[in-house]
């Protein structure tokens, strides 16, 4: 047998100790990750939890997080993955932190910040998908005008066959409303399911075209035309401004590399690693952390290009 000496026993406790302190803090970045979901949740709704033993229904919380993923853009997940992606990621965040400099409160705001890079992967996609989308309405709206101008098609059919030969994400909402029209024959209520799936400006100028085009008559033709020139130069102008941006998106990641380049150093120098682990090394490494963030969140919400509004909407 393996004889236990007083070296073996303070290893032993040293590795406890680390391994403790690394599942609390685990622990707590999700909770208050858990937490911040739930004020976000209050907030948007403009109320507070119903009292009672509802307050903590799992069943409510699972239809409030599905509600802010639908309206935020984050699609493709369930609640469940979107959960233990978010737990994952942050336990995994401040664990690599804890290993570099030790468990404290720069791992568990690294940790944080970790756990809401998910939520910010699958936004960024949703988003791009929906620009995408929306830069093929200019040749939408010019195939419209042939199917009802010289094929001499109905404005319903001419609608969803068009939608329904356009962009992978656009078929849905085009299946809806071409459901809804073999059902109900109404064009307006046809036309109301459609804008409530694409819930874009671009769908809602062109509906609401091709109903007024559709109830009082007119030069339809011309209309079209006007609308896909207006949705031309307005993405070309987009286009225009977000390539003016890719200077500022550089220097974005500076505000994250330069800090951690510098700590880096002063990491390897001396006793650099032994001043992080210190009451005041852990203090300035986290107010260092939590300054990083603000200031990424500050200059990704100056460069934003103000979306367009929808106003055929109540």
């Amino acid at each position: 047998m393996v004889e236990w000496t007083s070296a073996h026993y303070s290893e032993a406790s040293t590795v406890f100790e680390h391994t403790h302190g690394l599942l609390l803090a685990g622990c707590a970045a999700l909770g208050v990750h858990l937490l911040l979901q739930h004020l976000v949740f209050r907030g948007a709704h403009g109320e507070s939890p119903p009292p009672g033993p509802a307050r903590f229904s799992t069943r409510s919380l699972i239809a409030k997080l599905t509600d802010w993923m639908s309206r935020t853009g984050i699609e493709g997940v369930s609640p469940t993955q979107y959960l233990f992606a978010s737990a994952g990621v942050g336990v995994f965040g401040a664990a690599v932190t804890a290993a570099i400099v030790g468990i404290g409160l720069p791992a568990l705001l690294v940790g944080l910040i970790a756990a809401c890079t998910p939520s910010a992967f699958w936004r960024a996609r949703h988003r791009a998908a929906r620009s995408a989308a929306r830069e093929c309405w200019p040749r939408l709206i010019e195939e419209l005008r042939v199917l009802v101008g010289s094929a001499g098609r109905p404005i319903p059919q001419a609608l969803i066959e068009v939608g329904l030969r356009g962009p992978e994400e656009l078929r849905p909402a085009f299946t809806a409303a071409q459901r809804e029209w073999a059902l109900s024959t109404d064009f307006e209520l046809m036309i109301s399911v459609l804008k409530t799936r694409l819930d874009d400006p671009c769908a809602d100028a062109t509906c609401e075209t091709l109903l007024t085009a559709y109830e009082v008559g007119g030069p339809i033709d011309s209309r079209l035309a006007e609308l896909a020139e207006d949705r031309r130069v307005d993405l070309r102008d987009r286009k225009e401004a977000d390539a003016r941006q890719a200077g500022a998106r550089l220097a974005r990641w500076f505000v994250v590399i330069v800090p951690l380049g510098m700590a880096f150093a002063g990491w390897n120098m001396g006793e650099g690693a032994g001043a992080f682990r210190s009451g005041t090394g852990q203090l300035a490494a986290g107010a260092a952390v939590l300054l990083i963030a603000v200031c990424w969140w500050w200059a990704g919400r100056i460069m934003v290009i103000p979306p367009e509004q929808r106003v055929f909407v109540s």
